[in-house]
């Protein structure tokens, strides 16, 4: 196993280490500390120091890889799991954080349930339609707008764990009851679906049998 999926496997075990430890906290009847008038929730910054790094670690192993010539069929495999659990765990944890998360009160920002539906759906569509070109031996590259849509949700889970921080001070500009932070979020839906269709759009020979013609 060479660094670059040594990197990418250390970040599958963080985040289920982190997974649990959020799961523990959620049955322990205690108030984490709310950071001045900021609204970010302590337990939710460290999160985010964490959800910042690991992202990072996702370039980093990609960039090693590349550099030094170190592509591997299984940094293949992990690098899009580690990606999809890292993302996919922390929007549904943060669908309903006054469920999950009882001891951050203060925490207003909340990451939509059909914006996470839609996320999660499209992650799987596009995982069926690599396994199946996997299957007929079809190798489908990776392509801007999957890059883009992954930068969208990382600044959008960003903002939601830090409660709308910086954004939340502009948000008196904004229609009654939308935040910007819920912007992000659908920004980051929109370019996800969008992304899943020029996915499947650009790879639909995929789904064609041998000798089928468009």
């Amino acid at each position: 196993m060479n660094l670059p999926t040594k990197i990418t496997f250390a970040r599958i075990i963080a985040t289920v280490l982190l997974i649990i430890a959020l799961f523990v906290m959620s049955f322990i009847n205690f108030q984490a500390p709310t950071l001045g008038n900021t609204g970010i929730n302590l337990v939710f910054l460290i999160v985010f120091v964490f959800f910042v790094i690991a992202s990072y670690t996702d370039h980093l192993d990609g960039h090693l890889a590349r550099k030094n010539n170190q592509i591997t069929n299984l940094g293949k495999f992990l690098d899009p799991v580690a990606d999809k659990l890292l993302i996919n765990s922390m929007v549904i944890f943060l669908i309903a954080p006054s469920i999950f998360a009882k001891y951050a009160p203060e925490q207003v920002i909340s990451f939509n349930m059909w914006c996470a539906i839609i996320l999660i759906v499209r992650d799987i569509v596009v995982d069926a339609l690599r396994f199946i070109a996997a299957q007929k031996k079809i190798v489908i590259a990776a392509n801007i707008f999957g890059k883009m849509k992954t930068v969208f949700e990382m600044v959008a889970i960003g903002a939601v764990l830090l409660n709308g921080f910086p954004f939340k001070y502009f948000d008196a500009n904004w229609p009654a009851g939308l935040h910007i932070a819920d912007f992000l979020v659908y920004l980051a839906t929109a370019m996800s679906f969008i992304s899943g269709v020029i996915y499947v759009w650009q790879n639909r020979q995929v789904f064609l049998t041998e000798g089928e013609k468009e």
